[in-house]
């Protein structure tokens, strides 16, 4: 299998690894308390066993991973973060962006404000709406908040006080631990999301930006990926995406949730070649 190397193209650039050596350029998107490796696994198989299919380069968007935190959220922001990353590892060139949920709202913001930057767009189970709030996620950031770093031993003594029960989600989360020295931080830019999940029905990381309801649709071809049991994509969101993305073709995974490519990965992966191939 192709190898992954860290990459950073300056020191403000976000975090990134890259995986293949040849082929179209894709760039990954991750969710909420994720990072660009969540999507190692996919990016692996689709460069192929000789990392000669596709060069892939996965992001930690701001705020998360190893990439420099922000003081305000802003999906402006993060596109226009996301769009200098790709303009610095393929300048002149053009990229399949794919996102999921966070990540796939940070990309099509990334095809209204730069399209001559993305040649395709997969937008993975997540729509270009107003989810109201982080209500769903306000039981993890309380959990993250409550975990005593200043008394943890070990990752094992970490892992014994978290209190999530669903072992996949606790996992997830507490990827985002870090130790330096003999002390332990939240990689993830907890404060800023906890700040945005306490806004409620203002949430900005739950909405939608406005002025991107200004920009012309974008007319490149558009994979929106749906889990078949996640209920992030709602049968009246069609008009809005094709008011967006006029070429949006909805491919629907029967038996996924939300994290639909760590459910379905092999699934994932032929879509997302099929896609390449179109």
């Amino acid at each position: 299998m192709p190898s992954a190397a860290p990459e950073t193209a300056s020191p403000a650039a976000l975090n990134t690894l890259s995986v293949g050596t040849g082929g179209p350029r894709i760039a990954f998107l991750h969710g909420l308390f994720g990072q660009g490796r969540n999507w190692t696994q996919i990016a692996k198989a689709v460069s192929g066993p000789h990392g000669a299919d596709a060069r892939c380069l996965l992001v930690d968007l701001p705020d998360h991973g190893r990439s420099p935190w922000s003081t305000e959220f802003s999906f402006a922001a993060y596109a226009d973060a996301v769009a200098a990353t790709l303009r610095a590892h393929g300048p002149g060139e053009a990229w399949t962006v794919v996102g999921h949920s966070l990540g796939g709202k940070v990309a099509m913001v990334v095809a209204l404000l730069h399209p001559e930057l993305v040649e395709r767009l997969v937008v993975v189970d997540i729509a270009p709406r107003d989810y109201v709030s982080l209500e769903r996620f306000e039981g993890y950031i309380g959990e993250m908040q409550r975990l005593p770093l200043g008394e943890l031993t070990s990752r094992g003594d970490a892992e014994a006080r978290f209190e999530e029960p669903d072992a996949g989600v606790k996992a997830f989360l507490l990827q985002n631990l870090r130790r330096e020295g003999h002390t332990w931080r939240w990689q993830v830019n907890l404060d800023l999301i906890a700040a945005d999940a306490a806004r409620g029905a203002e949430s900005r990381i739950a909405g939608w930006p406005e002025e991107a309801d200004a920009l012309p649709p974008y007319d490149g071809p558009v994979l929106w990926v749906a889990g078949g049991d996640s209920r992030y994509i709602k049968r009246e969101d069609g008009e809005r995406m094709r008011a967006h993305f006029p070429r949006t073709r909805l491919f629907t995974i029967k038996g996924a949730g939300h994290w639909v490519h760590t459910d379905a990965p092999d699934i994932i992966v032929t879509a997302l070649r099929r896609f390449l191939a179109s």
